[in-house]
């Protein structure tokens, strides 16, 4: 296996599709991520830029190809979608993140995704693609269940707003095992017509 890793092609990447926030937002999450790792050294606070995943994979370099062709085409039918935050929600006992108010438009985009692009995302029935039905800004991660009582008990009453106009997907990148994404690709949702998308899949 450690041979087919080292072929041309077959090494084994992370990949994340996700929306991004405007830099003004994205600082002000930026900030509660830091006081949160200030307060709790929770350290997953401080891993990557905020953003809304919509899908994790992992797959080989060979595909990722096929794959941002395929996300470009998704793309090019799909609308801008105006985002909602407000407040803070949890996946107890080891999650904090900003609440998405507008999922549904979130939710069609990610089942569009799962419909057309899902057989290109896995290399082998082990690495199944995961589709992030439940979309959420992440705050921090992981947390050990002392970090997350009392992380909880101070957010829960904490309040924020933020709105964003996501009109763009990225797809991010990073070798197995290792920490840092890079982009891999962006594309625009330009609202074209079916036919004209279809057209582009073959």
């Amino acid at each position: 296996m450690q041979e087919l890793s080292m072929m041309p092609g077959m090494k084994l990447f992370e990949y994340l599709v996700v929306l991004n926030p405007h830099e003004a937002l994205r600082e002000k999450i930026i900030h509660i991520k830091q006081h949160f790792y200030d307060s709790y050294k929770a350290t997953s606070a401080l891993y990557g830029r905020p953003h809304i995943a919509l899908v994790k994979f992992t797959q080989r370099e060979m595909a990722e190809e096929r794959i941002v062709h395929r996300l470009k085409t998704i793309a090019m039918g799909y609308h801008p979608v105006k985002i909602e935050l407000r407040d803070f929600g949890s996946f107890p006992a080891h999650t904090i993140f900003i609440n998405v108010l507008s999922k549904v438009p979130i939710q069609e985009l990610i089942k569009h995704i799962r419909t057309e692009a899902q057989q290109l995302m896995k290399p082998d029935n082990e690495h199944k693609p995961h589709f992030m039905l439940e979309p959420q800004m992440l705050v921090a991660g992981k947390l050990k269940p002392w970090q997350f009582e009392k992380g909880w008990l101070e957010y829960s009453h904490k309040h924020f707003t933020g709105r964003f106009i996501a009109d763009a997907m990225l797809l991010l990148k990073r070798p197995v095992g290792e920490f840092k994404y890079q982009i891999a690709g962006r594309f625009e949702f330009e609202n074209l017509p079916v036919a004209t998308t279809q057209g582009a899949l073959f």
